[in-house]
């Protein structure tokens, strides 16, 4: 096994794992049966129980682990599914030290987190290698150098690099800033990192250098004196219009190449041709969709933050560009809208091409929400809803089309008379034990489509898009994440006021999406096929709510 450690410093958010990803791809496209792990530096044991809104999405891997939404990006550049192997946080270190212990695997010894935790840390990222048959595994370690809390792995690190010494390169990402009342980039914050990090008793190998533009040569020799960093190995990473332009930025510095040569890894010629033309399309795009997004985790202060729903974002990304078209998102507080009353709170809403409700969790914001939908229903704008988005959906056609004004979900009101949205039986007894982390419905689980719905089109024009070889004919796989569900007892009523359900469960027991018949797109699935949009394979369910949002006459064609 080789090894790549991506660390941090100077701040967080600047974006390791893209460069991760990015890396990835490149030597991925030469031939290098890579992987990629994350490591947060929290005690929680998974993403699961986080606020979005501090943390950022939840993803969820195939077999069922909540994680940072980092594994999401190396699903999308990699093109492939990762499992919960490529996934770790201080949080299972600790547990599995502590269980080891209780267990007497270590025959008596005084447990020590400086003795006992590094190898636990290192034995996992040798685990995501061999699991997945990789010749290199990229190790992204989450934060900056210098946390308290990331010192262990550091320690691992540093290790891994005196057992193996000519199998691991550590990259440094770090910021310089450019402050406006000086106009030029500023070297030291990432020179003190790189302090730090040789504190550590670790000297990277490549420094990444983000900032707002491409760093120069002046800027480039000051890092390489201050860290002994050759400068051909300090890479510039400036802002981009695109995180897909990464990979090519690197590549044209042959970030690949040396850390390659570095490693003695063995490269055929690239094969980055349909990266680049998905690239070139995106270039291309000049006609807009405009897609109102309804949540109510991206608001923080005076602040829209795209983190609380990147999957959506990314999944609009991609089906827009297949079309040759270019997103135009607009987000839209469901909260405020709520507050709203009259054509004050629609406004917003006519200006739309389509509109997507997504996941989410609570009452805060609910109402928003169904207004949004009402609103989609009622003058056949294009309406997608994902989770939560899709219980909504249920709760607004039970309320003012099936005759049940009072309509509601169990999550939001247990005495409710009509729960149209209950718990899911086998959940109850974890919520009566606070059992939360980890219990919900969570993972891959197949779902068989309804002939001659919307969706068993979509899919069947997809397919090529969709893994479902495995199989049986009209029956699809996708992501979960949820605990309550579609009340089975209302179905009937509802099916007769003409919504339709267009896939269920192989046991027919648990409905997994809604469709309108007589509207443009009007699709609510209980699972997230955001999960699984690629940016060379994108969704087709996304693509398809684009198409019909292109068509929309809610808006004059002129303004598009």
């Amino acid at each position: 096994m080789k090894y790549v450690i991506v660390a941090g410093g100077v701040l967080s958010g600047l974006g390791k794992g893209i460069t991760s990803a990015s890396l990835g791809l490149l030597l991925q496209s030469r031939g290098v049966k890579t992987t990629l792990v994350k490591c947060d530096m929290y005690l929680n044991i998974d993403a699961g129980t986080m606020n979005p809104v501090e943390h950022g999405e939840v993803f969820v891997t195939e077999d069922g682990l909540e994680t940072d939404q980092d594994i999401g990006h190396y699903e999308r550049f990699l093109g492939t599914s990762l499992s919960r192997v490529n996934y770790m946080t201080n949080g299972q270190i600790y547990q599995t030290v502590l269980n080891n212990e209780r267990a007497l695997a270590y025959g008596g010894r005084c447990v020590e987190p400086y003795h006992s935790l590094p190898p636990e840390i290192t034995k996992r990222w040798d685990a995501a290698g061999r699991a997945t048959n990789a010749d290199l595994a990229i190790i992204e370690l989450g934060g900056t150098v210098g946390e308290y809390e990331g010192l262990l792995f550091y320690e691992a690190v540093r290790r891994l690099r005196l057992k193996k010494p000519n199998d691991v390169v550590l990259i440094l990402v770090g910021y310089l800033p450019t402050p406006a009342s000086i106009g030029e980039l500023k070297s030291k914050p990432l020179q003190q990192a790189v302090t730090s990090l040789n504190s550590l008793g670790l000297h990277p190998d490549f420094i990444v250098a983000r900032a707002e533009k491409k760093i120069d040569t002046k800027r480039k020799e000051k890092i390489s004196l201050a860290s002994g960093v050759p400068i051909a190995k300090i890479i510039a990473n400036p802002d981009v219009d695109s995180i897909y332009e990464i990979p090519l930025i690197l590549q044209d510095q042959k970030m690949a190449e040396m850390v390659a040569e570095k490693l003695d890894l063995k490269l055929r010629r690239h094969d980055l041709a349909a990266w680049k033309e998905m690239l070139y399309k995106t270039q291309r795009a000049k006609r807009k969709v405009r897609i109102g997004l309804v949540g109510k985790y991206q608001k923080t202060g005076d602040y829209t933050l795209e983190d609380s729903y990147v999957c959506v974002v990314e999944s609009l990304k991609h089906a827009s560009w297949k079309l040759g078209v270019a997103p135009e998102l607009v987000w839209i507080d469901a909260e405020g809208l709520e507050k709203k009353s009259g054509d004050g709170g629609e406004k917003i809403l006519t200006l739309l091409d389509g509109i997507i409700i997504p996941q989410g969790w609570g009452s805060r914001g609910s109402e928003g929400k169904i207004k949004a939908i009402k609103y989609a229903r009622e003058n056949k704008v294009p309406f997608l809803g994902l989770c939560y988005g899709m219980q909504m959906a249920v709760i607004e056609y039970a309320r003012n089309v099936a005759g049940l004004p009072h309509a509601v979900s169990e999550e939001i009101n247990p005495r409710a008379k009509h729960k149209v949205i209950h718990i899911m039986p086998s959940q109850q007894k974890y919520l009566k034990k606070n059992q939360y982390g980890g219990t919900i419905r969570l993972g891959a689980w197949p779902c068989k489509l309804v002939p001659g719905s919307k969706l068993n089109a979509i899919y069947k024009d997809g397919k090529s898009s969709q893994n479902t070889e495995h199989l049986l004919p009209a029956t699809i796989s996708e992501r979960h994440r949820h605990r309550y569900e579609f009340n089975n007892s209302y179905r009937s009523r509802l099916e007769k006021a003409g919504m339709k359900v267009s896939g269920v469960s192989p046991d027919g027991k648990l409905v997994e999406a809604i469709e309108i018949s007589d509207h443009p797109f009007f699709v609510g699935t209980q699972f997230h096929p955001e999960y699984q949009s690629r940016p060379l394979s994108p969704h087709p369910i996304f693509v398809e709510f684009v198409k019909a949002a292109l068509h929309s006459s809610n808006r004059p064609s002129s303004s598009l």
